[in-house]
């Protein structure tokens, strides 16, 4: 009698044990075709995607970041907005970005000044055999030398101020006042070089400045003036 009752459980045990892998089964072929499915929709899903909508064609995809050197100072927008786009607004505004406004200073490359004047450019307007103290101490003779360069440059860069000047380069609008800035930073011959080349043939000084940076940052500014003159002299 016992050995019937321990017969009928194992049978009833074993019933159970098949009944639970079964079900096991069923969960895993669940689960397979549940992980299968979701593939194949997620691969349905990114086929019907109309990827024509993430297309460059016809944007300008021809960028010019500026390096750190040139990236605006706003007491440098603040003192162009003081004095406005005259001349002397110009001057001023070229003279902070160069010097902060510094008649006495000399930088690590040697130049001088307000305006940062090397000595070949002060040679050509006249100043030659002068001390650097002389030079630095006198604000009226640094204000005459930067008039007179920027003289000698607008008549040297004359032509390609009436054939360039309104057009774009770069991403830059080109005008007077844009050019001579330029001339300024690189002399008149890289600036030539630079609109002739359509911006390809390109300048940029000790600090990594360049001639598009200084078209943009001076653009716009009434130069009128400043009369062209292929002689112009400091003294």
């Amino acid at each position: 009698m016992h050995r019937k009752n321990l017969s009928r459980w194992e049978h009833l045990f074993d019933g159970y044990l098949e009944n639970f892998y079964m079900i096991k089964k069923i969960i895993g072929l669940s689960i397979l075709l549940t992980i299968v499915g979701g593939l194949l929709l997620s691969f349905t899903v990114k086929k019907s995607i109309d990827f024509s909508s993430y297309s460059t064609a016809g944007l300008d995809l021809y960028y010019v970041a500026p390096n750190f050197n040139e990236i605006e100072d706003e007491e440098e927008e603040f003192v162009a907005l003081v004095l406005g786009k005259s001349y002397i607004g110009f001057k001023e505004a070229v003279a902070f970005k160069e010097s902060r406004g510094d008649y006495g200073v000399v930088n690590q490359f040697g130049y001088l000044g307000k305006y940062q004047f090397g000595k070949g450019t002060l040679a050509l307007i006249g100043i030659k055999g002068m001390k650097k103290s002389e030079f630095l101490s006198n604000p009226e003779l640094q204000e005459k030398a930067f008039y007179a360069n920027l003289s000698r440059n607008k008549w040297i860069l004359r032509r390609d101020i009436k054939r360039c000047e309104g057009k774009w380069i770069n991403g830059v609008e080109v005008t007077e006042s844009g050019i001579l800035a330029a001339a300024h930073l690189s002399g008149p011959g890289a600036v030539k070089k630079y609109l002739r080349s359509g911006g390809v043939e390109g300048f940029s000084d000790a600090f990594g400045t360049t001639i598009r940076y200084y078209m943009k940052r001076f653009g716009g500014y009434d130069l009128s003036f400043v009369v062209s003159d292929r002689k112009a002299k400091a003294i």
